[in-house]
């Protein structure tokens, strides 16, 4: 980057207002709604969320392939409305569609892609060599791309996005189609690249696991407007809590273990048949005293379970539904028409 831009700004991205709206059928759709948000060099983000939050509407306004109907955005210190050309040069973007050519050879087209970056034969050529080492390729890359596997191709489009070396690389729903030994493997493949060269890293998913697993930092987005952003273990511990269910022989010896849970300050404590159900951060380190105290009662305890939160239990607190399930509200015929739109 240049000098003059880095004593301009340190993040990677920073968004004020970010909005866009679609208008279908004269109807005003809110994709994307006021997004204020800040990506420091070399971080690894997610955006998580539920299908038609936002979140690819969000990126394709941040790799200058739409316009905001509103708001501000600089990528790598650029304006992604002004200064497109100098923001495309300088990040990678793999879409949630495969971006080689179907009858090409893998290499071909990675080659070719540095090429369009401006990178000569043989500098294109070592990349590509790089790219498909580091990727596990070598095996496949001299095949035509309609015969690779699918986590195959999805290697081939991560290599392809960071074949120039980009400063900032966009992954959207980079495992949507893949099954779980090649989710996995894929994973793998960004967490060490982002490791070696240093890569500020952001990607949109909805699955759970690969957010939770992947990103040092969250921002969770739905209808539109971010709704929270830290890292997973503060967020879970902020909006959900871990679970401690305690099983005794039948509800009038859970309930008589009610007493026992007044000294766990800020618990959520409730019955439920012969369970008694704790809600509380940092069980691992309560449950010890609280059997101890219920003993003290000389009332049996037959099961302990404690459950560590998940992401989806975030998304439940902040919102009242699963993410799991969808998360989402049922959509109007308006917005679904709008996705369709989005997606084109």
């Amino acid at each position: 980057m240049d000098s003059s831009v880095l004593s301009m700004t340190t993040a990677m991205i920073r968004t004020e207002g970010l909005t866009r709206h679609f208008t279908v059928k004269k109807e005003t759709v809110e994709a994307v709604r006021g997004l204020d948000l800040t990506v420091d060099e070399g971080e690894l983000v997610a955006m998580l969320g539920p299908n038609g939050a936002g979140k690819s509407t969000t990126l394709r306004m941040l790799t200058t392939l739409i316009a905001p109907t509103a708001g501000t955005a600089h990528v790598v210190g650029h304006d992604v409305v002004t200064q497109r050309s100098a923001v495309r040069r300088r990040i990678g973007y793999i879409g949630q569609g495969n971006g080689a050519g179907h009858s090409q050879r893998g290499r071909d087209e990675l080659i070719s892609q540095g090429r369009a970056y401006g990178m000569s034969g043989r500098d294109a050529k070592r990349r590509a060599d790089e790219l498909i080492e580091s990727l596990g390729l070598a095996a496949v890359a001299d095949r035509v791309v309609s015969s690779l596997s699918g986590g195959q191709r999805r290697r081939l489009d991560v290599a392809m996005g960071l074949i120039h070396a980009p400063q900032l690389l966009f992954l959207d729903e980079p495992s949507t189609g893949l099954d779980p030994q090649n989710r996995a493997n894929l994973q793998e493949h960004i967490v060490k690249l982002r490791a070696e060269h240093g890569t500020t890293v952001m990607i949109t998913t909805h699955y759970l696991d690969e957010a939770d697993a992947m990103a040092e930092r969250i921002m969770v987005v739905d209808h539109g407007r971010l709704i929270a952003d830290d890292t997973p273990a503060r967020l879970k511990a902020q909006h959900a809590g871990d679970h401690i269910t305690l099983g005794f022989a039948d509800e009038h010896d859970a309930r008589a273990a009610v007493p026992a849970t007044r000294r766990l300050h800020g618990a959520d404590v409730h019955v439920a048949g012969s369970c008694l159900h704790v809600r509380i951060t940092d069980a691992p380190h309560v449950v010890a005293p609280l059997l101890h105290d219920i003993g003290e009662l000389g009332i049996t305890v037959d099961s302990v379970e404690v459950a560590r939160p998940t992401l989806d239990d975030v998304f439940l607190n902040l919102t009242g539904r699963s993410l799991r399930e969808g998360g989402a509200a049922p959509s109007t015929d308006t917005t679904d028409r709008a996705r369709q739109e989005i997606a084109a």
